[in-house]
């Protein structure tokens, strides 16, 4: 008889329940988009709904266990992963307290407090952490001590959001390394809360739980909630991860060296590393990998997929309604009017996320440059191509400056994955842009099979986390790159690392506005 993996996934834009069989195919899907609350009176705020997402997660639970045809009894082991950075705080009986979601940008005034504190500060946190203060917890924490102190005053622990998925099944409140990670007061080399940096932010360590390994068995689904999502009581529920390290899982990306880009909202370009490798430019950030003794160097392209999305709803109207009549996605026919495009998308410069510099991360405001009326030149498919090539270039260099101060190469294709990794076009691109191999997965949403990679482990069908990830993942196909386009995308390159520093300066100078900027920054 077959097995079967439950995988919940809290993302930034969504909540998802995915069934796996155990040969890692995909047998049943629910999703539900959610929304994250501001604040009435709190710039850049937004709150995460534990109760009303808690209620939408229980009814994609149940609508995923009825499109695989299996019963909740049929489940063996239950997994979660979420976006990182969003946290929840609970009081001594376990209540949820507050909570915000990754987005949450409340915190500018506390970060900037720090930084002014002693302008080394933020430098020594990131030596030990990986992490700077833009997304961290210290800075929201802070905000709450000065802003909710009946809230800080109750706070008894706090944890991650895939945490708390683990915690509303099994009713216990653990952190795991891979997405406490983010806080930017965990060692990542030692797996482990950092007692000194929590000291030195005048924390209470009792806010901090017990971290246990992904794979780690955390209990069983209790009767309430059970009683919630349909599952049966007692179902073991295994701690999972944050969703970048589960998608790196479910890729087979398991081993010192390997790569991948994860082409989603945004994009994360990731580089499996030893541990105890930091930046001394502090551009790059540093977390845990969810296998032990790893850790992932990984750089962010900020609104990538969004960019998509808003280029086609506001521009695209007429293709919308071709694509509906030819019956395809509307995104598939935007390629196919692109590939008739030549390679440099004559020469438009897109300005929208820069490469990653985490220690001062911003970005210029959006627009398109060297546009010309020209017959022929500024057109939707150039356009759309300029997009794609942008992605691309964007994600060279990120991968690049992990490979300068890592001193980790890339052997292997890199693999490419999430929603973007469906477009032909566009993993061609890519190929081109790296002058690398890319590896297309038969699984692109590979976040969710990540956590049954690590369901499975966790009741004893995989020797390790890396066995688990390697037989569950499987590659489709990889396409080669095309080596005499390489000097058109390189004077690409050339034009676009010259023309975005001119556009920051503009917004520096309040002429524009960043399209995105970091608290604090």
């Amino acid at each position: 008889m077959p097995q079967y993996y439950l995988a919940i996934d809290a993302g930034t834009g969504s909540g998802r329940a995915v069934v796996f069989d155990d040969a890692g195919r995909q047998c049943g899907l629910s999703q539900e988009e959610w929304t994250h609350i501001s604040e009435a009176g709190v710039p850049g705020s937004m709150s995460f709904d534990c109760a009303g997402n808690w209620r939408l997660l229980a009814r994609c639970i149940r609508r995923a266990i009825a499109s695989a045809g299996i019963r909740a009894d049929e489940i063996a082991a239950i997994s979660s992963t979420s976006m990182r950075e969003g946290i929840v705080v609970y009081d001594a009986a376990g209540n949820e307290l507050w909570a915000c979601a990754n987005v949450d940008g409340r915190a500018t005034a506390e970060v900037a407090d720090l930084k002014a504190r002693d302008e080394e500060l933020e430098a020594h946190f990131y030596r030990v952490s990986g992490q700077t203060f833009a997304l961290g917890v210290w800075p929201r924490l802070e905000w709450l001590r000065r802003n909710r102190p009946g809230i800080f005053e109750k706070a008894a622990r706090l944890s991650m959001i895939n945490d708390w998925v683990a915690a509303r099944l099994s009713g216990e409140i653990v952190v795991e390394p891979s997405n406490a990670g983010t806080t930017g007061l965990l060692d990542p080399g030692a797996r482990q809360w950092s007692n000194t940096l929590i000291a030195e932010a005048g924390l209470p360590r009792e806010l901090f739980p017990r971290v246990v390994e992904p794979g780690s068995a955390i209990g069983g689904v209790t009767a309430k909630a059970a009683e919630e999502t349909g599952l049966k009581t007692g179902t073991p529920v295994i701690c999972g991860g944050g969703d970048v390290q589960m998608g790196t899982l479910g890729l087979g990306v398991t081993r010192d060296g390997d790569a991948a880009i994860l082409g989603g909202t945004f994009w994360q370009q990731v580089i499996n590393i030893p541990t105890g490798r930091t930046d001394d430019t502090r551009r790059v950030r540093i977390n845990p990998h969810v296998v032990a003794g790893l850790n992932q160097a990984e750089c962010i392209s900020f609104f990538v997929g969004l960019t998509m999305r808003w280029f086609r709803d506001t521009f695209c109207g007429e293709e919308k309604q071709e694509a509906a009549r030819r019956g395809m996605d509307v995104y598939a026919l935007l390629e196919e009017m692109a590939a008739r495009v030549p390679p440099g998308s004559n020469g438009i410069i897109p300005i929208f996320s820069d490469a990653m510099d985490f220690g001062h991360w911003y970005h210029a405001a959006p627009s398109f440059l060297n546009m010309s009326i020209e017959p022929g030149h500024t057109t939707k498919a150039s356009l759309f191509r300029a997009l794609e090539e942008n992605a691309a270039i964007v994600s060279s260099i990120n991968l690049e400056r992990v490979m300068s101060f890592s001193k980790v190469r890339i052997d292997k294709p890199v693999v490419f994955a999430g929603g973007a990794s469906k477009g032909a076009l566009w993993a061609q691109i890519l190929a081109d842009v790296l002058g690398r191999e890319v590896a297309i997965p038969r699984v692109r949403e590979a976040t969710a099979l990540g956590c049954a990679a690590v369901a499975a482990f966790g009741i004893g069908n995989f020797s390790s986390l890396a066995e688990a990830g390697s037989e569950m993942s499987e590659v489709e196909r990889i396409v080669t790159p095309n080596p005499t386009v390489a000097e058109t995308y390189l004077a690409a390159r050339n034009r676009w690392e010259r023309a975005y520093p001119q556009q920051k300066a503009l917004t520096d100078a309040g002429v524009t506005s960043a399209m995105w900027r970091a608290p604090g920054v």
